[in-house]
């Protein structure tokens, strides 16, 4: 608060004083009392007035300047009426009240809706569990019949099971902090894991996959980690083309981090798309070209890469493939082997 927006606060409480003074000296003036008895009580009148002001001014801006500090310095920003001190000015303390008023009807609003989100994730996370059983039947069936159809159908229960898995990890990606668990991971042991998992695809499309130069110990949680690989490793084998394309995934140990690349030969992504493609629900030009796309994978990678205190890169050009990094700090990762 500045001294011109406090007097423009009380110009109306100025101006009043200002007329009834001038209706004062022209009674004065009428009497015949003279003007020299004017001057003297302008500053009877105004100096007491001008002195409130100036003492209410400076209570006022040490009242909302705390207020502002404290504001500046919580990071839950409706917490403020439970920190702030209780004015001790009338306007304050209305102030005051109302905020207390405000934070507790705040307060209840937000519980409703957690309830309503842990109700809604865990649903979500029951149905995850209760849909694999017919899942796990299907594949039995499946392996007891086996013909092209069936192995078509396989295929398609594959990609079902990882829009499945997509929804489990993102009904849980906030709440990374309660099912984390930090162990050592041998970055090519994980890598391997996931090859193995899209085995088929790459074998079915003839694609090559070389992860010789892979090495170095990860200390991250291995099951989000794995889901994050996967996705990028599922992004590679999806856009790039068969009989002729090539993934290469390999490491680079760096002062200060450790980086796992995951490179491609595919389709590549357009200039206009490149700085989206984190985007939650982007799909782009390649999206829509192939179709299949949700938008979610890579902005779902990025969510919780950021929520394991990871970095996750992407470079790409047009018709030359595409580059996906993912990074160790050091202070997460052990000297590579």
């Amino acid at each position: 608060m500045t001294v011109k927006e406090y007097v423009k606060d009380r110009s109306l409480f100025l101006l009043a004083n200002f007329i009834l003074f001038i209706v004062l000296c022209g009674i004065l003036l009428l009497t015949n009392m003279g003007s020299s008895v004017i001057l003297p009580i302008f500053c009877i009148w105004f100096f007491p007035v001008l002195t409130y002001m100036m003492i209410e001014f400076f209570r006022q801006k040490m009242f909302y300047n705390e207020l502002s500090s404290i504001l500046d310095s919580l990071d839950q920003k409706y917490l403020l009426s439970e920190v702030m001190k209780e004015p001790e000015t009338v306007e304050g303390k209305l102030l005051y009240d109302v905020l207390r008023q405000v934070d507790k009807d705040m307060h209840e609003h937000v519980k409703s809706y957690k309830e309503r989100e842990n109700e809604y994730r865990e649903y979500i996370e029951a149905w995850v569990h209760e849909i694999k059983t017919p899942i796990a039947s299907s594949r039995l069936i499946i392996a007891n019949n086996p013909n092209a159809v069936t192995r078509n159908i396989q295929d398609e229960i594959k990609k079902i099971e990882e829009y499945i898995e997509q929804v489990l990890y993102y009904s849980r990606s906030n709440h990374v902090g309660k099912d984390y668990l930090i162990k050592e991971i041998p970055l090519a042991d994980l890598v391997r894991t996931v090859i193995k998992r899209n085995s088929r695809d790459f074998i079915s499309k003839g694609i090559i996959v070389d992860m010789e130069a892979v090495a170095g110990m990860a200390y991250s949680d291995a099951k989000w980690l794995e889901f994050i690989v996967n996705q990028l490793i599922g992004n590679a084998i999806k856009y790039t083309p068969e009989h002729h394309g090539k993934v290469t995934i390999h490491t680079a140990r760096n002062e200060n981090n450790i980086v796992l690349t995951i490179e491609d030969n595919g389709i590549g992504i357009t200039k206009k798309d490149i700085d989206r493609v984190f985007e939650k629900g982007f799909t782009g030009e390649n999206g829509r070209k192939f179709g299949g796309s949700t938008g979610i994978g890579l902005y779902l990678c990025k969510k919780l890469a950021e929520q394991l205190g990871l970095g996750l890169t992407l470079t790409s050009k047009a018709g030359e493939g595409t580059k996906v990094s993912l990074t160790f700090p050091l202070g997460s990762v052990s000297f590579m082997q």
